[in-house]
């Protein structure tokens, strides 16, 4: 078993053609920066009663979330016609995470990034169901298509949604049936998603181990922005991230730019798993009427962002405090001149949704 920390990964490929399918295509309007988890066979976290954290394979997981400037990418590529409602309306009116507005009328909507108390693009997208976040990952899968919300572009690829906007959400595919390969991007399993976050080979003595928080600390972080070591977005004594006060404002935006805790990434690299925004995870990957979320939010206690945090969610459901990140089996070093290409409970009181503004 490597100890090494593994470089950072910005290039997938399924097969010579689909690389070479790439280099001669303009580059995508998405990038999604990677990084390797390896030290497969690890064992699972003792403190969730050996259920979560232990992946038998190698995979790699997004750096960030998905940002808004990204979704707003995916949303002019596929939603011209907004079939299947991926654009909630609070995306533009929930001041507190908004970021991308509509304009237009159905079958020539557009849609953009709006300066909400700064640059919005950088920050996580919020407002998404979990069917959302899925047909963003088949839209990546299929490599960033546009046109219609259809099989080829939103419906299938990594899952396959087939129309469906709740109820029972797919296990993912084991053959994109756009591709006849692996999915290149899915949502990332329950342990996949722990392990990247709270996994360091280095701990007891070099046998492995995991920390409390995604910031490789078992002490709660700060919350100030920068290059400080264990910092994340929640609420502290000191109050919210953005604001170092403990005042609410509903026209104040408290999301922050994905990785603007320069210095708090986990182990293996990514980061703002402690905070930001809760994060779909896909349980156990079968099929079922509800998934998970970790990782906390910009308006939770220490609690929420460490490994002790848990929800689950119906499919559907679409929060201000909820996002997503990718992750991919298929992994390629990162040459300069290559572009990523697509081819061819511990906590158990955490199992509902909850939402508190303090005044």
């Amino acid at each position: 078993m490597s100890f090494a920390r593994m470089p950072r990964v910005v290039a997938l490929v399924v097969g010579a053609a689909a690389l070479l399918g790439a280099l001669a295509a303009p580059a995508p309007a998405v990038t999604i920066d990677l990084v390797p988890v390896g030290n497969a066979g690890n064992a699972n976290d003792p403190a969730t009663g050996n259920l979560y954290g232990g992946v038998a394979y190698d995979y790699a997981i997004g750096t960030y979330d998905v940002t808004i400037g990204q979704y707003a990418a995916f949303l002019n590529a596929v939603a011209a016609t907004d079939t299947y409602s991926l654009y909630n309306g609070s995306m533009a009116t929930d001041l507190n995470v908004a970021g991308i507005t509509q304009t237009g009328s159905s079958g020539s909507y557009t849609y953009s990034v709006i300066n909400n108390g700064g640059n919005s693009a950088n920050r996580p997208i919020t407002y998404v169901s979990w069917f959302d976040s899925a047909r963003f990952a088949n839209w990546m899968a299929n490599g960033q298509p546009t046109g219609a919300q259809s099989s080829t572009t939103t419906e299938n690829g990594a899952y396959n949604v087939n129309g469906a906007t709740s109820g029972t959400a797919p296990a993912k595919n084991v053959t994109n049936p756009n591709t006849s390969a692996l999915p290149t991007f899915f949502i990332p399993n329950e342990s996949e998603w722990y392990k990247a976050a709270y996994y360091s080979p280095l701990l007891n003595s070099g046998s492995g181990g995991y920390y409390t928080y995604a910031t490789q600390s078992d002490t709660a972080p700060g919350n100030v922005i920068g290059s400080g070591s264990n910092q994340a977005n929640y609420y502290t004594g000191s109050g919210y991230s953005v604001t170092q006060s403990g005042t609410f404002s509903a026209t104040q935006n408290y999301l922050t730019d994905v990785g603007a805790f320069s210095a708090s990434g986990s182990f293996y690299g990514s980061f703002d798993q402690s905070g930001n925004v809760w994060e779909w995870n896909d349980l156990t990957g079968t099929a079922g009427s509800s998934r998970g979320l970790r990782g906390g939010e910009w308006n939770d206690f220490a609690l929420s962002v460490s490994s002790a945090g848990r929800l689950t969610a119906v499919t559907s459901d679409e929060q201000d405090f909820v996002g997503f990140r990718l992750a991919s089996t298929v992994i390629v070093p990162e040459p300069s001149t290559w572009v990523m290409a697509a081819g061819g409970l511990a906590c158990g009181g955490f199992s509902m949704w909850r939402r508190r503004k303090r005044a």
